[in-house]
């Protein structure tokens, strides 16, 4: 099997096997801090809005070339040493790009604690992994959060990054983590990041573009395989995903929606303010905590199918052309 191909599958095993290992530093972290660092001295020696704006190009562009180029510099200090340090390295940091684990067992937690009632837990367990106010609430507010979370990040923090492993290797892997790393930290349409966070938002929709049109076809062959009503969920995407103010994220959101039967969207809090986004889905069951369970069991799925999918077509292309994401 191609290098690139047994990386990603072992790293895909290794993430369902072990997930983030708190102990074990994660390249994200440091990505976050590079972030954090940068932004730090932007607003220093700029505070006009077309100064910042430069400013977040520059950001963008050193974290996404900077995670790349570290990333390659591992790979190729460890094929110096030797073949097998070489592809363990590469394995490795392919695993620390994807988050399969990670979000199921979020999202599966906060479905534990709703289920046992116990609402202001349930809150505070969603408020780790959505930016929106979770205070007030409802237990259906709490389900549709957490469905939404899902999906989107099964393109952001899944499809994606295993999509960029299969063209350019683990270097390409990080430097799109970089990206999605840089959109959650800055790519805020708020007072704060309008203009520093510009680059970071607008690089994030042109990287997740394919990907989230990937994910929605792969959500729609689970659901088939599945015998979920996935041509609900074809309906669903075709009429609602452009009404999402993500030119990426109401794919995975519509196809969900369509396939478990429920209505995304609505009302949503955001540091006190109240702001709402566009419905997907239709209100064919009321929600329940069973539906975030149903939304995890579509995300290692079409995980699955991402895995066998990608790296079935890499080897392929490869058969032909030898030299491809070589």
């Amino acid at each position: 099997m191609e290098i690139i191909a047994l990386q990603i599958v072992i790293g895909y095993i290794i993430d369902l096997m072990m997930g983030d290992p708190p102990r074990i530093p994660h390249p994200v972290v440091f990505i976050g801090r590079g972030i954090a660092c940068l932004e730090r001295a932007a607003r220093k020696w700029f505070n006009k809005p077309a100064g910042l704006k430069v400013a977040g190009v520059g950001i963008a562009l050193i974290i996404t070339a900077g995670s790349y180029a570290t990333t390659a510099l591992i790979l190729w200090a460890a094929w110096q040493v030797h073949y097998y340090l070489f592809l363990m390295a590469g394995t490795w940091l392919i695993s620390t790009t994807i988050a399969t684990r990670g979000l199921a067992d979020a999202a599966l937690e906060i479905r534990r604690v709703l289920a046992s009632g116990d609402l202001a837990l349930a809150r505070q367990r969603v408020g780790w992994i959505v930016g929106r106010d979770t205070g007030t609430m409802s237990g259906n507010d709490v389900v549709r959060a957490t469905v939404e979370t899902v999906a989107e990040n099964l393109n952001d923090a899944v499809v994606a990054p295993l999509f960029y492993a299969c063209i350019g290797g683990p270097a390409l892997a990080m430097a799109y983590r970089a990206v999605n790393t840089l959109d959650s930290m800055m790519g805020y349409k708020n007072e704060k990041y309008l203009h520093l966070g510009w680059a970071s938002a607008r690089l994030d929709d042109i990287a997740g573009y394919i990907p989230a049109r990937l994910t929605g076809l792969l959500l729609l062959m689970v659901a088939w395989l599945s015998n979920r009503d996935w041509r609900r969920a074809l309906a669903v995407w075709r009429r609602d995903a452009a009404l999402h103010s993500s030119p990426n994220s109401g794919i995975p959101e519509s196809v969900m929606a369509g396939a478990l039967g429920i209505r995304l969207g609505g009302r949503n809090v955001y540091g006190g303010v109240v702001t709402f986004r566009a419905y997907m889905g239709d209100q064919v069951e009321q929600f329940r905590p069973d539906h975030i369970t149903r939304s995890v069991d579509m995300l290692y799925e079409a995980a699955a199918a991402a895995v066998i999918s990608f790296t079935a077509l890499l080897l392929i292309v490869q058969t032909f052309y030898p030299g491809f994401s070589r």
